[in-house]
């Protein structure tokens, strides 16, 4: 993959993954791994989306809600979108996709990346409390959310402007590869945006919010009168953070060691922090369906939903029946196995049972007749 930097240019970097790798090793096993992170990172975030919709629906929503369904969405956006553009550069090893997706490719992954480390920053400023829908409808949020999350966008998508300005396509040999050129002339200014960029979009935001969660579970903890819903929330979003943070750090790193001049970091390191990035969206929905409360009754209340789905072709099977929103699904269906265990009786104990009170004994061959005499007595 190495190949002489012009000699105009004070940096040179592939855009959309590493190309012109050797061995049929990366070339086969980077696009495999690529997938496996996208369809389960695709199929997780898609449940967290439908199951946030439900909460609004049904008037469970909330404004940790909204940014969390926001955070999923522009999850998903990348596995769907971002990640595919890579598996397919690994596999070919040259870019076939076109001067178009060479140009958008990192801006647009990158302005996602960006959005999505501000909208954790704003739900530190956001309620974790229901929303009540009575008043304002069953789809309510508050109007600061959406003028917030349109910020962080246009936001998100100015800063990254350098990486679709730099991007080309250029002609190595018979293969065509897309690289990312910076002119000797602009070397100055765009050194000190380097410096700037990174440490505005997401060290400054991660280091606030992690800061931020970590004081707030631990006053929840030791000085909240009913610490335990807040602190549960607390800590899904500190977790959330977390993995955003150390998962990222990769992916951040490389790319200001090579914006920055630097000698090019090894090969390894730079397909391992691609790796994580696309991890990283493939793991939020986990952290959020084990640890938080809502999200996991949730998931439980589909899949009971799709359980009477398909109970509809086998007449046999019963399916537990609701009554209005249909949130009580698994409620209903819990109650009603436990008391069909309570009348649940054993065959063989009932017929003995039967027996022996169907059963007279006579006086002279009453086995026990001490206890006929205490009785009597």
């Amino acid at each position: 993959m190495d190949i002489d930097r012009p000699a105009n240019v004070s940096f040179f970097d592939f855009v959309g993954g590493v190309q012109l790798l050797q061995g049929e090793e990366t070339r086969t096993a980077m696009p495999i791994i690529l997938i496996g992170i996208c369809v389960s990172g695709a199929v997780g975030n898609l449940l967290v989306l439908l199951i946030f919709i439900r909460d609004f629906r049904n008037g469970k929503g909330s404004e940790v809600k909204a940014l969390l369904a926001s955070l999923a969405s522009t999850d998903l956006v990348i596995l769907l979108l971002c990640a595919p553009v890579r598996a397919v550069t690994y596999y070919k090893q040259t870019w076939t996709l076109g001067s178009f997706v060479c140009s958008t490719t990192d801006w647009f992954q990158h302005s996602c990346v960006v959005a999505k480390t501000l909208i954790l920053a704003v739900t530190t400023r956001a309620k974790h409390t229901v929303v009540p829908s009575t008043a304002m409808g069953p789809l309510y949020s508050p109007t600061w959310i959406h003028g917030a999350l349109v910020f962080i966008w246009i936001l998100s998508m100015m800063f990254p402007i350098p990486q679709m300005l730099f991007a080309s396509l250029v002609q190595y040999g018979r293969d065509t590869i897309c690289v990312s050129e910076m002119p000797v002339c602009a070397s100055d200014f765009m050194s000190l945006f380097y410096k700037i960029y990174p440490t505005v979009t997401f060290v400054v935001p991660v280091v606030l919010t992690l800061a931020y969660y970590t004081r707030t579970l631990h006053t929840a903890v030791n000085h909240a009168p009913c610490p335990q819903h807040l602190s549960k929330v607390t800590l899904v979003l500190l977790c959330l953070s977390g993995a955003h943070g150390l998962m990222l750090l990769p992916e951040w790193g490389t790319f200001t060691w090579i914006r920055l001049g630097y000698n090019k970091p090894p090969v390894g390191l730079i397909i391992f922090a691609q790796v994580l990035l696309y991890a990283c969206s493939s793991l939020s929905p986990v952290i959020l369906m084990t640890m938080y409360d809502d999200v996991r009754e949730g998931l439980i209340n589909i899949w009971f939903i799709a359980t009477c789905r398909s109970s509809k072709h086998h007449p046999s099977k019963k399916c537990p029946k609701t009554e209005g929103n249909g949130a009580e699904v698994g409620a209903n269906a819990v109650s009603n196995a436990i008391s069909q265990e309570k009348d649940k009786t054993f065959p063989d104990v009932e017929h003995f049972w039967t027996g022996r009170r169907n059963t007279q004994v006579e006086d002279d061959q009453d086995p026990v007749p001490w206890e006929r005499e205490e009785k009597m007595l």
